[in-house]
């Protein structure tokens, strides 16, 4: 893909269309609705700070509308009953429409959340195209299993007969952010929908269009009411309603580590299943041998890739003394030549973060960094322009117990800190809350083979960051969460086994 080399203005006329409605609407039992009392949150242009429509604020009665929904989905013969080859017939031809309509998926993210059309078009929509299509495969292929069993109280001439079922979970609570609103979507609804549950989606309020625009495409890809809703609103009000919902027997959330706290207590309550990607402050660890050109190049991928509004971005980074100085400098070089500008522009690399309340963050995490006592090499501050932005922004320091170094900041903010032992740095990169993930860059495989059983971190890239495929399960350790997005792994988290034994 990656064919955007359109004018930033020459948007397609699904795209012009699409927006034109202003006052979208949400999806409940395979109608477009308004929310029950008519309140609405406004959408807003990052790059531009103006307002370009709004979307429904669900009140608690629309969720429990699109909970029904999707039980009566789940329970109904268009769905219940439907064959595994149904399924993922319906998933491919899903795939095929998010492939055509790629560069308006593109077009809505750089509108909506400010990242690259480009970039988009290249990664968030392929992959999740792609995802859709490894699920539709696994739909024809969920399996149990024959068990010999002893019954080692029955009388010895009785037999029996004992298999397993894996069956879909119900239905799901989809819960996703809006660093990768599109993508995420995707994550949720494929294993979902591959292993014959029924879903409620919520998208972070900030970005929903891309969410609402897949919606229409399922219902050209004739999925039946009811089995994907999409309800638009706030956390605190229309998400708390959806994780506490008594029907509810899955939720999937992906987003910060203290929102994915609140929902795993939640969860427990009904006993509702529950997978979470939660946060992460990701190291990278450059060793000796490295060529610090290429250490400086991933760095720079790692950190200011979508704008460092990445759960897994490389953060902290570790690079052995010896080649620190070089790859600082060369790393200084490359984000000072980042182009900025609104993700509808080619030659823009980095666009604004997502909105005001992360603009802030960011800044104030930059002023801590100063105030520690951290040098700032380069940015550090708003760039001078209308917009969201952020100079990309990197520090060093000998210290990694400053805040900078231990919290996930979510921004184009790199902390670069020297090392001189392999197994001190280990521990080093070790001491954090987080274990989402992490990459070492070397030539030396013997070294590296040793170093990743020793890394607590879901995923340990070598010699790249931030590489996924979608037969790579994707999660974390410690508070980056619990369950796994993509590979098989996503599959089985909603899917229940039912042991099935018959006296004879």
């Amino acid at each position: 893909m990656n064919t955007f080399t359109k004018h930033p203005h020459d948007l397609e006329n699904k795209t012009r269309a699409f927006l034109a409605r202003q006052n979208h609407r949400m999806l409940i039992g395979g109608q477009w609705v308004d929310a029950l009392e008519n309140k609405r949150i406004e959408v807003e242009n990052p790059a531009e700070e103006t307002v370009i429509g709004s979307i429904p604020l669900a009140h608690p009665d629309d969720v429990n509308k699109a909970v029904s929904c999707a039980k009566s989905a789940f329970n109904g013969d268009d769905w219940g009953r439907m064959r595994p080859s149904a399924r993922q017939n319906m998933l491919l031809k899903l795939a095929d429409l998010i492939e055509r309509d790629a560069r308006i998926i593109a077009e809505l993210e750089a509108i909506d959340n400010g990242k690259s059309a480009a970039i988009a078009e290249a990664v968030d929509i392929s992959l999740g195209l792609e995802f859709f299509r490894y699920m539709a495969g696994w739909a024809t292929k969920i399996e149990g299993s024959t068990l010999d069993v002893s019954m080692p109280f029955a009388p010895a001439d009785s037999d029996f007969t004992a298999y397993t079922r894996r069956e879909p979970v119900g239905v799901v609570a989809a819960i996703i952010p809006w660093n990768f609103p599109f993508l995420m979507a995707c994550w949720k609804l494929a294993p979902a929908l591959a292993a014959g549950c029924t879903v409620v989606l919520k998208p972070a309020e900030q970005t929903s269009l891309s969410a609402l625009y897949l919606c229409e495409l399922i219902g050209e890809a004739n999925f039946p009411d009811g089995v994907v809703n999409i309800i638009t609103g706030e956390g605190q009000s229309t998400g708390s309603a959806l994780i506490t919902h008594p029907d509810i027997n899955k939720i999937s959330f992906t987003g910060s580590t203290e929102v994915g706290q609140i929902i795993g207590r939640a969860a427990m309550d009904n006993m509702a299943r529950v997978t979470l990607e939660l946060g992460g402050k990701s190291p990278m660890i450059v060793l000796a041998d490295c060529d610090p050109e290429k250490a400086a190049q991933g760095a720079a991928a790692a950190i200011f890739f979508n704008h460092g509004q990445t759960c897994s971005a490389g953060s902290r980074l570790y690079v052995h003394r010896s080649i620190s100085d070089k790859v600082l400098d060369r790393l200084a070089e490359l984000a000072e030549a980042i182009p900025l500008g609104p993700g509808l522009d080619p030659a823009a690399q980095m666009g604004p973060l997502v909105s005001r309340v992360q603009l802030d963050r960011v800044c104030r995490y930059i002023e801590t960094g100063r105030q520690e006592g951290a040098r700032l090499v380069t940015g550090g501050e708003r760039a001078d322009r209308k917009g969201y932005y952020v100079k990309p922004t990197i520090f060093a320091t000998e210290d990694d117990s400053m805040v900078i170094a231990k919290d996930e900041i979510f921004g184009p903010v790199l902390v670069v800190i020297p090392f001189d032992d392999i197994e001190d740095v280990v521990d080093r990169a070790n001491d954090s809350r987080y274990g989402l993930a992490a990459s070492i860059w070397s030539n030396n495989l013997s070294q590296v083979q040793r170093l990743i059983p020793k890394l607590k971190a879901g995923t340990v890239w070598v010699n790249g960051h931030n590489m996924l495929d979608a037969n790579i399960p994707f999660g974390g350790y410690k508070l980056s969460g619990v369950g796994r997005d993509m590979g098989k792994q996503s599959l089985d988290s909603y899917l229940e086994t039912k042991s099935v034994v018959i006296a004879l």
